[in-house]
């Protein structure tokens, strides 16, 4: 039996997991872990990747460790998404969406789109002295901004984050993925052909015009996209949100510091980003026999790159389950690495960045509500606090 099949690995709620310690041991005793699971019905067995060297060298060797599996699991709630592509069929549709992600469209959405946003929210409970920051801020904020950048109407950004909790939950709870799907597509089929008669300078626009020596994406492609980067774009923010805003608020000594000097945002995006990775794993699929630190891994075995557990990878960070606001590496993996590394990293960074210091500037004295629950970041894919309640300054005057 090898090091890799003795490692026994304790099942987990996919919801309420904690599970660091268990991804701290497999480092130790066995880093690449073997199960005979399948990895979303592919394959004959599953191993999952702990360490940051190993994650690193599968994510940028897409020959051997190919992102096919994403689309296996993910096509009948997104339909064809670029996180299943491999090779020139990949970088084509890539080039396609990636000038949608250029640095003059950032600078313009954060001035018109990301900063009205958080203020709207920020306004609404300013006087209130008392808030639960993930249901009134952190979970409306980023669907609204990704909306308004797509193009879907914000007053419609409460049911698209509805819509996009479930497509993305779509393989654990299918009913609910498939549903969601269905009615995303129905909602955006008419905007797609609006905007082919009439652009307006939005995203759909852009995906709908975009060409590359003569090649336009299909409208299968195009729902597929959007199908992604709506749930994407608003899930993976808001959690990350609620964990930077966890971080401050259970070390208040970081957060009178970051209060009082924001150029350390920065800092406390990277940290948080590494101490608490919102999107735990990425899914590949061996396309022929190969190894990771010795393990053999079988052609057609489903790997999960523990992206999370490599974050916390005691040969690239000391004292790496703790939160520290000075930490001097910076050598995360939340946004992946390789060609599939996130084209939103830029924009999900801009959003925490306007969002934090909006929080900070609009509910001075943020603090725990002594009276509510902590607040608990968990869960095994997907993790984030379920709650924030807090306590602040009434806006003066209007209290």
């Amino acid at each position: 039996m090898t090091k890799a099949e003795s490692f026994v690995y304790e099942e987990m709620d996919f919801v309420t997991a904690q599970p660091y310690a268990q991804w701290k041991r497999a480092r130790e005793e066995c880093p690449v872990i073997r199960s005979d699971g399948r990895l979303f019905g592919v394959g004959e067995s599953l191993y999952q990747v702990t360490r940051h060297d190993d994650a690193e060298s599968v994510l940028r060797d897409a020959e051997t460790f190919s992102s096919s599996i994403n689309l296996e699991h993910m096509k009948r709630f997104m339909g064809e998404l670029i996180l299943g592509m491999d090779g020139p069929e990949h970088r084509s549709y890539r080039s396609l969406v990636a000038p949608a992600f250029r640095s003059s469209q950032l600078e313009k959405w954060e001035d018109n789109v990301i900063r009205p946003s958080i203020q709207m929210y920020i306004d609404e409970i300013a006087t209130r002295g008392k808030a639960e920051l993930v249901r009134d801020v952190t979970m409306r904020y980023p669907v609204r901004v990704i909306c308004a950048i797509v193009g879907v109407p914000i007053e419609d950004s409460d049911q698209f984050q509805e819509w996009a909790q479930q497509i993305t939950q779509g393989p654990i709870f299918p009913e609910a993925g498939l549903a969601a799907s269905k009615a995303m597509s129905d909602y955006l089929a008419p905007l797609i052909a609006q905007r082919r008669i009439t652009p307006t300078g939005d995203m759909i626009s852009d995906l709908v015009h975009a060409e590359i020596d003569g090649e336009q994406l299909t409208d299968e492609r195009i729902y597929g996209f959007l199908k992604f980067l709506l749930p994407a774009g608003a899930e993976t923010t808001f959690r990350a949100l609620g964990n930077a805003l966890t971080a401050l608020l259970l070390h208040p000594e970081a957060m009178q510091r970051v209060a009082n000097d924001r150029s350390l945002v920065p800092d406390l995006i990277e940290e948080v980003l590494r101490w608490e990775t919102s999107i735990t794993q990425v899914s590949r699929i061996a396309t022929s026999d190969t190894e990771i630190d010795g393990c053999l891994i079988p052609a057609g075995s489903g790997v999960a790159v523990l992206v999370a557990s490599a974050n916390h990878d005691a040969d690239h960070f000391d004292d790496a389950e703790d939160f520290n606001l000075d930490r001097a590496s910076r050598r995360h993996i939340a946004f992946g690495t390789g060609p599939h590394m996130c084209l939103g990293m830029h924009l999900a960074r801009m959003e925490m960045s306007v969002g934090l210091n909006a929080i900070l500037d609009g509910l001075p004295n943020l603090r725990l509500d002594p009276d509510a629950p902590p607040p608990v970041i968990e869960g095994l894919a997907f993790r984030g606090p379920v709650s924030l309640h807090v306590l602040f300054e009434p806006a003066t005057g209007r209290a």
